[in-house]
């Protein structure tokens, strides 16, 4: 019999109860086959004219196991995604509570908790029986407990860390169950659509240079877990997931690719250029290796101006060899710098293995002077803790170099079949031992945080979400000609663009005009 963990059975009700709300009334009732039935009583005079949300319950969007069950009848609201209470969720009624009373009932049986929300509230940490006589039935007890707060899961790394003129951060992670559920979410969505823009550059609807970053998605989602908006991100041309992560939409993203207006760079920066300035994400960048000079530019500002932030500058291990990187590091250092310089090495520069193109590819150990530390690309956990550990060196040292040991699936760009120069059987090895959403998926499976058919369910969700996004995209206008006119001089340096124009091949040219001192 598997053990249920202290908070699904912690005795405990409200801490707090809700404006309108009178404290529950509790009452006890004794079953047998080792059932424990506890109901609820509570008044509420709105409680008719308006259903309560959990956001207004104040309750965390998290019960054991998958979450609330859904008992026969009850129905589901769209927004209940894997078991879970959502806060835009509005709890179910559960037959008629009568009048202006309403109830809410939970039942209890050895090794399954089913909880049963009533309409206007919901209950999730629900104390259900005592101890018992059999102490080995129950997990331990958490003594940090509160009712609302969400149960921490410790997992340990898939492989160590490994330090270059630094000891290495611990290989136990703390996470949640809402956590790991979120990171199967957004891992796949990114996936879907890697997946669905292979297909749109197949049907000729995206142009020019497309770099796809499905199999490393963990990357991306493991840095935005441990930093902040304020903290700035720069990276090369494999951008998409980046993007998505630091809060760009489905619909800007898919919009750039296809050139329209709706995308993030107005449809004038294709694949390789997406930016979201309001979120700390300062591009793609189509030149090898030259953003690594800019993210430590934005990292000298972040000193100067004393905001407290890092900057992470993305490169790949192609990139790694520039002379440009080794100079941004050397003044990096000189002036200790809030900048982590992230090698996401896949292992391949263009089609070039790294063994042919590197001497020395431990690439953690670059800096020389500058510490480094090797990182499972591969597990987002992993990653979470080395840019959380990171961030908090560098803002108090210095730089510092992150080597994410990661892998593509795709070839360098849509051009490239990505088979020539590597085995189909290293790539289905790699999916089948590493790849980062499985990972996941079984971590949520041995902590019994959701089952099989609904982590289906999500990845459905994720799919439609995917094709709405391209079908509105698609709706998008291309960018008026005028556009090739504007966001190229930057406000209030002396450069202004006149309004005169000019007709040449069809088009409106507005004439520049630099204003010099």
């Amino acid at each position: 019999m598997s053990r249920l963990p202290w908070y699904m059975y912690r005795k405990e009700w409200y801490t707090s109860v809700p404006d309108g709300l009178q404290r529950p009334r509790l009452t006890q009732k004794s079953n047998s086959d080792d059932l424990l039935q506890r109901e609820v009583s509570f008044n509420c005079p709105d409680l008719l004219r308006r259903n309560l949300t959990v956001a207004e319950l104040g309750l965390s969007p998290v019960a054991g196991r998958a979450g609330p069950r859904r008992s026969q009848g009850t129905g589901s609201s769209p927004s209940d995604r894997g078991g879970f209470l959502h806060e835009s969720q509005t709890p179910r009624a559960v037959g008629d509570t009568g009048g202006r009373r309403g109830g809410v009932r939970a039942l209890k049986f050895v090794g399954e908790v089913v909880l049963e929300p009533c309409r206007g509230i919901a209950v999730e940490f629900l104390s259900l029986t005592d101890r018992g006589d059999d102490p080995e039935m129950f997990g331990p007890e958490d003594p940090n407990w509160k009712f609302g707060s969400e149960p921490t899961i410790t997992v340990e790394t898939s492989v160590p860390f490994t330090g270059h003129k630094i000891d290495p951060p611990s290989r136990s992670v703390e996470t949640t169950p809402s956590e790991l559920l979120s990171f199967f979410r957004e891992m796949s969505l990114m996936r879907r659509m890697e997946i669905a823009a292979d297909s749109l550059y197949k049907s000729k609807l995206i142009r020019g240079f497309c770099h796809l970053y499905d199999g490393q998605e963990a990357v991306a989602i493991g840095l935005e877990t441990s930093i902040t908006k304020k903290d700035a991100i720069i990276t090369a041309y494999r951008d998409h997931c980046i993007y998505l992560a630091r809060g760009g939409t489905l619909v800007e993203a898919f919009s750039e690719l296809m050139g329209r207006r709706a995308g993030c760079s107005k449809g004038k920066g294709g694949s390789m250029h997406f930016y979201k300035k309001d979120s700390g994400f300062f591009g793609g960048h189509g030149i090898v290796g030259a953003q690594v000079p800019l993210g430590c530019g934005l990292a000298f500002a972040q000193k100067y101006l004393k905001e407290g932030t890092v900057t992470f500058s993305l490169y790949g291990d192609g990139a790694a060899n520039q002379g440009q990187l080794f100079e941004a590091l050397n003044i990096s250092a000189l002036w200790d710098l809030p900048a982590i310089l992230v090698c996401e090495n896949n292992h391949y520069g263009m089609g070039t293995a790294e063994w042919r193109a590197a001497k020395s590819p431990a690439y953690y150990k670059r800096g020389d002077y500058v510490p480094g530390l090797k990182v499972d690309g591969m597990d987002v956990l992993a990653v979470k803790q080395a840019a959380k550990f990171a961030k908090e060196y560098a803002l108090k040292n210095g730089p510092m170099i992150l080597e994410m040991d990661t892998y593509r699936y795709h070839g360098h760009s849509m051009s490239d079949p990505g088979s020539t120069y590597r085995t189909r059987d290293e790539i289905s090895g790699v999916r089948q031992e590493r790849d980062p959403i499985e990972r996941v998926r079984k971590l949520i499976f041995s902590h019994e945080l959701a089952t099989a058919s609904e982590l289906k369910d999500i990845e459905k969700e994720v799919r439609k979400e995917v094709d709405d996004a391209i079908a509105e995209a698609k709706e998008s206008p291309m960018p008026d000609p005028s556009e090739l006119f504007t966001n190229v001089f930057v406000k209030g340096f002396g450069v202004e663009v006149s309004r005169n124009t000019c007709m040449s091949f069809g088009a409106d040219r507005k004439e520049v005009k630099a204003i010099l001192p």
